[in-house]
């Protein structure tokens, strides 16, 4: 059986209004499928007239203001239902899902489809580079998030925490670490399976490490999505 990494994969990214999962409001949304050798074959944009208003720290991050998501984008609902309708189709052909600390973004949209009345689909397969290199290189010192990530792996970044360019530099890292690690070659299901053991096992020894200064410290090991 091919690994996930020699056929079909997507990869799915949100830029949003804050920090929070369970608050944050979609602002853009990209969706990118490769083929096994890693070239598009589709390309998915959404910009959303957000309701809210964007927070100026975040409008710095991603350079989307509430004038301009008022201006060009479409509707929040519609937003929100392409995206579910995307993910749900890929998911129903067993095309896995590339997303960088998933529980983020998936739990994002979940809400979202929450406050329009929409299902949200059942993430699965979905492969997290966030989730693996905590898994794979446990012990490399450093921070892990996907800069530092493109960076070790020898990944191009460029436009850093626009949707697209985080789908595309997910893709690449994930790829390069299929290349270097052997476990990771797997069959998407399977891989997602592990994933979920492995997210609740690292959030348990965050939250042990977190412990010895703060006892009431608690981290949510939930993976792809939270509650």
């Amino acid at each position: 059986m091919n690994s996930w990494h020699e056929l079909p994969h997507a990869a799915f990214d949100l830029e949003t209004t804050g920090r929070d999962p369970q608050t944050a409001r979609i602002v853009t949304a990209s969706i990118i499928l490769v083929d096994g050798q890693g070239d598009v074959l589709k390309h998915h944009e959404w910009l959303a007239a957000v309701e809210d208003e964007i927070p100026a720290e975040a409008a710095a991050v991603h350079g989307v203001t509430t004038e301009r998501a008022r201006t060009e984008g479409r509707p929040a609902a519609r937003v929100a239902a392409e995206i579910a309708g995307v993910l749900g189709s890929l998911f129903a052909a067993g095309i896995p899902v590339l997303a960088f600390n998933a529980s983020y973004d998936f739990t994002v949209l979940n809400r979202e489809c929450g406050r329009f009345g929409l299902t949200p689909p059942t993430p699965a397969p979905v492969i997290d580079p966030y989730i693996l290199d905590k898994q794979v290189d446990r012990y490399r010192r450093g921070k892990r998030t996907l800069t530092a990530l493109t960076e070790h792996y020898g990944v191009s970044f460029q436009n850093a925490h626009t949707s697209a360019a985080d789908v595309m530099a997910t893709i690449g890292v994930a790829r390069a670490m299929a290349g270097k690690f052997p476990v990771l070659h797997r069959d998407a299901a399977l891989l997602h399976q592990a994933q979920v053991d492995w997210a609740r096992e690292q959030a348990a020894s965050f939250q042990d490490y977190l412990r010895r200064r703060d006892p009431a410290a608690v981290v949510d090991g939930t993976w792809p999505a939270r509650s």
